[in-house]
């Protein structure tokens, strides 16, 4: 073979078909074949993870244009010798690359923990016999043999198979064990109904079975997935894209003022050189807000802090801000939205029907009759039904030290234990009692189990469990309340078909008595059975999912169900969480027929998608980025891993999700609770309102002294302010007052919008007002203090330095303002302030005492010391700009304006 064989219908193959184009036998290759293809098809592996290095990664924080801007800004003021200034910028630079690579932690290895869900050994025949070897050296041909608790190392085709049943979540989504068997099924076969073939990666739940290796490495189902990681584009994020598109906007206008103004400066008021280099430095210095990608990166932090304390552990900062504008969750139905865990909720006896209420596999339940709460030990049919699920059972429920009850063996097993306690039955003591003698184990192809039991007082009795239409075709009559009846088989298929259609797995159980003295049990046994009933199962939702789901719909937020589970199980689960008013489901098949335009709307019209694959998940989110909407994908399957990458922000589970969902994912969540991502999202849009505030705090201020230049400029007047005073009063206030911003509080109604368009623009129309107005205002109590300084007989230095607290002054009062653009601050709860706020407006108090007073900041900023009744009339004059923005704000309200544009 020059290759290894690849036929993607292996499990529509008869094994000796197999076999033959695999070129091997029954009996496995022997050792020279091994080797051979071993050198021809190379190692069963995964290609390990890209890394990059903390150099890399460090450096890449400088990638963002408003850095350069900065950058640039410190070159020019380097070349004028401004080293203060140069000083200052590169420090904010430094202070904002080092905030970005401590919180993105470590680089991305979704691809090495896909190759740790491989094995390090199989059991396979060799020459025969045999023999362990390391997964690496499995090829095509191999044959492996599988036993409960192994991890299927390559992707096999089962030739034998005794009982056996595959744990597939991590691939699938499936939330039981499949039961696995050896005949062929259909070519295009949804990969969870591909009962003949065990795939890397996968769990040996029970039984035993042997399979040929028919992929390894990159070609297995799992490498598929793992190459798919690594092709998948990253997305940028809503805030990074709006961040990038606010640094060109601003690069541009800053550039093309201060050329216009240089021009200016040298040709109509005649500048030497250097003042003409002077003033566009302030210029630059001015408009450009040095301290907001801090500030912004700051904010994010506090949202990492605040979502960890909900148990959302966020792994890079613009992730906190992606939830906010999150506009469709596509959510994984097991372990996400579902607790993983099978609970059963019906049980049909002949003549009566019961609804079964508990949590988990714990013994509490409740059980209704006709919408009335009943005592099950008032019921002995029930009774009965309930002791055979529990003998005729391989499964045992413990309680864990942290109180969480757990399954040992099959989860479907253990729901009908759990049945048994919750109808209050001692099942640990009722199998001491009834011995068991004998059984039958289950088979994918009797597609039933029976056990021989003898209790201590009563004659012998076989009982058994399976697929409920096999049951049916063993019975002769039926369990009625006051003894046996004839077999009403119409009846029971049609509530079998009743308990299917609400999503529900369905198991029959019937009982007899063997022959008297009987110690054993065979298939020839297992006929004339007497039908106890059946029952119904489900992974149940979530008890906090569907008031998550509640608050995302109110929230304007649509939530998808993804999923590799059958159309009616997961159809069922969306109606009970209340999903969609009408919930329409699609199958992966029928989204293989779909063209990508098709997808589009086939994606937005539907509720649910059952049977998917790897590749549908992946469509499906970029279908659904078609129209620019923010997409969070949420899962804990290895399967996900592909669509959670490529999401606007992935969201995998921290306690059922594998390695590879967590490192492809931007946020986990720690306590696997559906709940907490409508947490995340009120903090995510929490951040983006205070950075909102941050950006409507900062360019008023940043824009009233570029104006006062400018002007100072066209009016061939002296600046009443120097550059270095400007990036004093931008680093104290934006780190002092703007940073307090980032501890608002949400406000009552966030919840109760819609999600914002990823294409809102940051400057928002009435925002663009406020800039203007406030810029104006500042630029004008300036001018007025610098003057009337001036006027009274005051040094030029004196003058700028009573200007400079002016500007500060007013910067605290507009903070109280620009708290609540919605709102007016004229209040106690405004007034008074956050205890950030309070603590903000005190250091910035005590850090312009130390730059009006102490002779080491007048000898680096040229500041004098100002007397009170300079302090006073700037106080004043901060009380008058508050008092003329909240009348703003009042005729806004009163004209019934969008503040947010």
């Amino acid at each position: 073979m020059q290759e290894q064989t690849r036929v993607a219908d292996w499990h529509a193959l008869p094994t000796d078909a197999v076999l033959t184009q695999l070129h091997t036998t029954a009996a496995g290759l022997d050792s020279s074949q091994a080797s051979e293809r071993l050198q021809q098809q190379g190692p069963n592996a995964l290609p390990a993870a890209a890394s990059r290095s903390m150099l890399v990664r460090f450096l890449s924080q400088f990638n963002n244009l408003l850095i350069y801007v900065l950058l640039g800004s410190a070159v020019v003021t380097a070349l004028l010798q401004h080293w203060v200034d140069t000083g200052v910028i590169l420090a904010v630079v430094l202070i904002n690359a080092i905030f970005g690579f401590v919180q993105e932690g470590r680089a991305e290895k979704a691809l090495d923990a896909v190759k740790a869900m491989v094995s390090s050994r199989a059991n396979v025949l060799r020459d025969g016999l045999r023999t362990s070897v390391p997964t690496e050296e499995l090829v095509a041909g191999d044959c492996v043999l599988l036993e409960a608790g192994d991890r299927v190392p390559a992707d096999v085709r089962l030739l034998r198979a005794s009982s056996l049943k595959l744990d597939e979540a991590m691939l699938t989504g499936e939330s039981v064990a499949v039961d696995k068997s050896v005949d062929p099924v259909a070519a295009d076969a949804a990969l969870g109904d591909r009962f003949c073939m065990a795939y890397s990666g996968t769990l040996v739940a029970a039984g035993q079975g042997l399979g040929v290796v028919v992929a390894t490495g990159p070609r297995t189902e799992l490498g598929r997935i793992s190459t798919m990681l690594s092709t998948v584009e990253t997305l940028a994020t809503p805030l990074t894209r709006l961040m990038d598109r606010f640094a060109r906007q601003l690069t541009i206008t800053v550039l093309s003022l201060s050329a216009l103004m240089f021009c200016f400066a040298l040709w109509v008021r005649h500048y030497d050189l250097a003042d003409a280099f002077i003033a566009v430095v302030g210029i630059a210095v001015s408009a450009i807000p040095e301290g907001l990608p801090v500030v912004m990166t700051i904010a994010l932090a506090i949202g990492v802090q605040r979502m960890a304390a909900r148990y959302a552990i966020v792994r890079n900062l613009p992730a906190v801000e992606t939830l906010g504008a999150v506009s469709v969750i596509c959510s994984d139905k097991t372990g996400t939205l579902t607790r993983n865990e099978m609970s059963v909720r019906a049980v049909v006896l002949p003549g009566a029907s019961f609804e079964i209420e508990g949590e988990g596999y714990a013994p509490q339940g409740r059980f209704s009759l006709a919408s009335q709460q009943v005592d099950p030990a008032a019921h002995p049919a029930l009774l009965q039904f309930a002791r055979g699920a529990a003998l005729c059972n391989d499964a045992h429920v413990r309680q864990a030290d942290d109180g969480a009850w757990t399954v040992e063996g099959d989860a479907m097993e253990g729901a009908l234990v759990a049945l048994a306690s919750r109808a209050g039955l001692d099942v640990e003591a009722l199998r001491l009692d009834w011995l068991r003698l004998d059984e039958v184990p289950f088979d994918a192809v009797h597609r039933f189990m029976a056990t021989l039991h003898r209790p201590a007082d009563a004659p012998a009795v076989v009982f058994v469990k399976g697929a409920p239409e096999q049951v049916l075709t063993m019975c002769v009559d039926q369990q009625g309340p006051e003894g046996l009846q004839p077999l009403d088989a119409p009846y029971w298929l049609q509530q079998i078909d009743a308990l299917a259609a609400r999503g529900y797995r369905v198991l029959g159980l019937a009982s007899r008595a063997p022959a008297h003295g009987a110690d054993s049990v065979d298939m020839d046994d297992v006929k004339d059975l007497t039908l106890l009933g059946v029952l119904g199962m489900i992974d149940p939702p979530r008890d906090t999912a569907k008031e998550a789901v509640r608050e995302c719909r109110s929230a304007g937020i649509a939530v998808k169900m993804i999923t590799g589970d059958h159309a009616t199980t997961a159809a069922a689960i969306a109606k009970e969480l209340a999903l969609a008013d009408t919930i329409r489901v699609t199958s992966g098949h029928e989204l293989d027929g779909l063209n990508d335009a098709q997808l589009i709307d086939v994606a937005r019209a539907s509720t649910v998608f059952a049977r998917t694959s790897p590749e549908h998940k992946l469509r499906l989110v970029q279908a659904l980025q078609a129209d620019r909407s923010v997409i969070a994908m949420t899962g804990d399957g290895v399967n996900d891993a592909p669509a959670l990458k490529r999401a606007d922000i992935g969201v995998a589970m921290g306690i059922t999700g594998t390695a590879a969902a967590k490192e492809a994912a931007g946020m986990v969540l720690a306590d696997d609770n559906f709940a907490t991502i409508v947490a995340a999202v009120k903090e995510g849009r929490t951040v983006y309102e205070n950075l909102r505030k941050v950006i409507a705090w900062t360019l008023p201020t940043n824009g009233g002294q570029a104006i006062i230049i400018i002007v100072a400029i066209l009016l061939g007047l002296a600046l009443p302010v120097t550059p270095v005073q400007i990036l004093w009063v931008n680093l104290v206030t934006a780190v002092a007052l703007g940073l307090t911003l980032a501890f608002e509080p949400p406000e009552p109604t966030l919840m109760q919008r819609k999600p914002r368009s990823p294409e809102e623009q940051l400057l928002q129309p009435y925002l663009l007002w406020r800039v203007a107005l406030v810029s104006i205002l500042f630029a004008i109590g300036c001018f007025g203090m610098f003057e009337w300084s001036l006027q009274r007989g005051d040094s030029v230095e004196l003058a700028r330095t009573i200007v400079v607290n002016a500007l500060v002054i007013m910067e605290i009062f507009y903070l109280f303002s620009v708290r609540y653009i919605q709102g007016t601050s004229l209040s106690l709860r405004g007034v008074l302030g956050t205890p950030a706020v309070l603590l903000g407006v005190g250091g910035v108090i005590l850090a312009q005492l130390l730059f009006t007073y102490t002779p080491p900041m007048q000898a680096l900023f040229d500041s004098r010391p100002v007397d009170i009744t300079a302090g006073l009339l700037s106080i004043g004059l901060g009380v008058l700009l508050l008092v003329l923005l909240e009348v703003e704000k009042l005729v806004v309200r009163l004209m019934n304006l969008d503040v947010r544009g």
